[in-house]
């Protein structure tokens, strides 16, 4: 004891520097203990759901891809929201866009909440989740698929322009804008459109758990309301994002207050706002019209 009184009248600045950084060791440790286990004030940690954002006109799965993925592999969301607000877009990358969600749905739960509009490629990618919500006006359904086929050859008569097209094979050029459709390509792409809209069908019968038959009987292009769907059995439930978030907190047996993990990030480019973010590629195939665009 008589040691200790020593140093500190001995070395009185260099033991109360002590006290202060063992004071100040303290305070930050005791707050980093309660900021880390409880977040919410009520003794837990708070939990995490993630957030994926489905919007405008679906031409490129990669960025939502991506961040689905990321939500996926981290062990601390415990769920996942999915926001779609979209009139749907080309085929494949709404496949992607489903196919994401189905894998994510196998290991969390996914709730998908509709905004003004979730037809079409954006009803088909909710189909992979496990529960479906929908807004009383939300625009969905639109189970269907469609062909784009410019033709430009009375414009190019009108200015004196011809093109001559030497091909491999006699579909080819088929849906060349220069030209009309033969009743051959016409069958043709008529075809290629059945077989995709049977894959839609397909992929609304599974993730709805209804009869091929039923989905058919529903799937004539046309958009249903949130309350039709309902009724219908293409959503599970009417209600806003709040409503959905509710059902997924229960999904996920969560009590306690809900940090928001939220992605992909939007974009800024001008391009994407004007052009719903569909990518060059899309656009020259459009405008080229070597073969047809085609559309959930």
């Amino acid at each position: 004891m008589a040691s200790r009184q020593r140093f500190s009248q001995r070395h009185p600045f260099f033991f109360g520097f002590a006290l202060i950084t063992l004071a100040v060791a303290l305070i930050i440790g005791a707050m980093a203990f309660f900021q880390f286990w409880m977040g919410d004030g009520l003794g837990f940690r708070r939990a995490k759901l993630g957030v994926v954002y489905v919007q405008g006109t679906i031409a490129d799965a990669r960025r939502v891809n991506r961040w689905i993925e990321d939500l996926r592999q981290n062990p601390d969301i415990q769920g996942v929201l999915v926001r779609i607000d979209s009139p749907g877009g080309v085929v494949a990358p709404a496949q992607e866009m489903h196919a994401a969600v189905r894998r994510l749905a196998e290991t969390k739960p996914v709730v998908v909440s509709m905004g003004s509009v979730a037809a079409s490629g954006g009803y088909y990618v909710a189909c992979g989740a496990d529960t479906i919500v929908a807004n009383p006006g939300t625009i969905t359904g639109s189970i269907g698929v469609k062909a784009n086929v410019p033709n430009v050859r009375e414009l190019m008569d009108k200015i004196g322009l011809r093109e001559e097209t030497i091909v491999s094979g006699e579909f080819k050029d088929a849906g060349s804008p220069t030209k009309p459709l033969t009743p051959e390509e016409r069958a043709y792409f008529q075809k290629l459109v059945d077989d995709l809209f049977s894959q839609f069908v397909d992929a609304v019968a599974k993730g709805r758990g209804m009869k091929e038959k039923e989905v058919r009987r529903l799937a004539d292009g046309r958009a249903y309301t949130g309350q039709q769907a309902l009724n219908l059995g293409l959503v599970d439930e009417l209600g806003d994002r709040a409503k959905a978030v509710d059902i997924l907190r229960n999904m996920c047996d969560i009590t306690r207050q809900v940090d928001f993990v939220e992605g992909p990030e939007e974009r800024s480019r001008l391009w994407s706002l004007l052009l719903g973010e569909i990518g060059w590629a899309q656009v020259r195939e459009a405008l080229s019209g070597s073969h047809a665009l085609f559309e959930y």
